[in-house]
């Protein structure tokens, strides 16, 4: 079943990786490529705030 766009709380907390929406809403919350965030994700998981820690230390 698809991820639904228009979820909030936990669903923020988390990356689900396969949605393209969530990528691209990702990609610009985080101010990173698409590579930078695939990438951060297999480093760290998909916590949101593990993958904005790992994204920070990389700049």
């Amino acid at each position: 079943m698809a991820d639904d766009p228009k979820k909030t709380g936990l669903d923020r907390k988390l990356i689900a990786i396969d949605e393209p929406h969530e990528v691209r809403s990702w990609m610009e919350s985080l101010k990173c490529s698409e590579t930078q965030l695939r990438d951060a994700v297999k480093a760290v998981g998909n916590s949101a705030e593990a993958v904005r820690e790992y994204l920070a230390g990389k700049r």
